[in-house]
Formats: structure tokens, C-alpha cells, sequence
């Protein structure tokens, strides 16, 4: 019964991620006012609680409660995911320091750099990617044995 709460929280802290970047990248304008940036950094912080429900289940289900340690860690698609995983993390960070910095912007408004819409969609990008690999992970591709 544990196992199958982590998984849940694991697959839920995937969509509560998946639905705040898409809602990023809907709400993102060339030009925007600081108000805009508030509600965008709130979503970020949305994302963030997503990302972090994903990498707590995710290390539980590793370690702890899912299989035994050596069917993750003996695969190279898991070190594939989690190299996207982290890749992904460190992508987010440029945004998050963009939405920060400007939210309490005394201008009317703001002109977001292209560079910010770019890694938004190459975020959605390598996302996609994530439940393709644990997918092929489950059905023991990649397995070293």
C-alpha cells in the first residue's frame, strides 16, 4: 500500500509540474506588467512544489519502498531520466531568477527575453520525455542483467 501512495504522489507531482509549465508558457507575453510577472512567479513556485513531490517520491520509491535499489540503479534509462530530471532543475532556474527579480518591477511593464520563451518550451520539451522513459524503465529495457 505504501508503494502505491508514492507512485500516486510521484505521478502527481508530475502533472502539478506538467500544468504549471504549460501554464507558463501560456501566460508568457513579449511584454508584460509586473502584476503578470507576480502571477507567473506564483505559478514557478506551484512548479517548484511539483518538481520537489517528484524528486522526494522518486528518491522513496528508489530507495525505500519501490523495487530493490539495484533494478533503478543497475538501468542506464534511469540515469538517462535523472540526467533529464536534473537538466530540467537546472533549465528552471533562469526563469525563476527572471520572475524574482521583476516582480516587484517599478515599470508598466516588462519585456520578457526571448532566451526565457525558449527554455520554457525546451523544458515542455525534455518533460515529454520523462514518462516515455520511465514507461520503457518499467518494462525492464535498459536493464544491465
Amino acid at each position: 500500500m505504501e508503494e502505491l501512495l508514492v507512485r500516486y504522489l510521484h505521478f502527481t507531482g508530475l502533472i502539478i509540474l506538467a500544468a504549471a509549465l504549460v501554464s507558463q508558457h501560456l501566460l508568457l507575453r513579449k511584454t508584460m506588467t509586473p502584476v503578470a510577472i507576480r502571477k507567473i512567479a506564483i505559478i514557478d513556485g506551484i512548479y517548484g512544489a511539483g518538481a520537489m513531490l517528484m524528486l522526494v517520491s522518486g528518491l522513496l520509491l528508489w530507495f525505500i519502498v519501490g523495487k530493490p535499489d539495484a533494478f533503478y540503479s543497475g538501468n542506464f534509462i534511469f540515469h538517462i531520466k535523472l540526467f533529464l530530471f536534473a537538466v530540467i532543475a537546472i533549465l528552471s532556474t533562469i526563469p525563476t531568477w527572471f520572475y524574482l527579480r521583476n516582480r516587484r518591477a517599478n515599470t508598466s511593464r516588462i519585456n520578457v527575453p526571448r532566451y526565457i520563451i525558449r527554455i520554457i518550451r525546451t523544458e515542455l520539451l525534455l518533460l515529454l520525455l520523462m514518462p516515455l522513459l520511465a514507461v520503457t524503465m518499467a518494462r525492464g529495457i535498459g536493464a544491465t542483467s
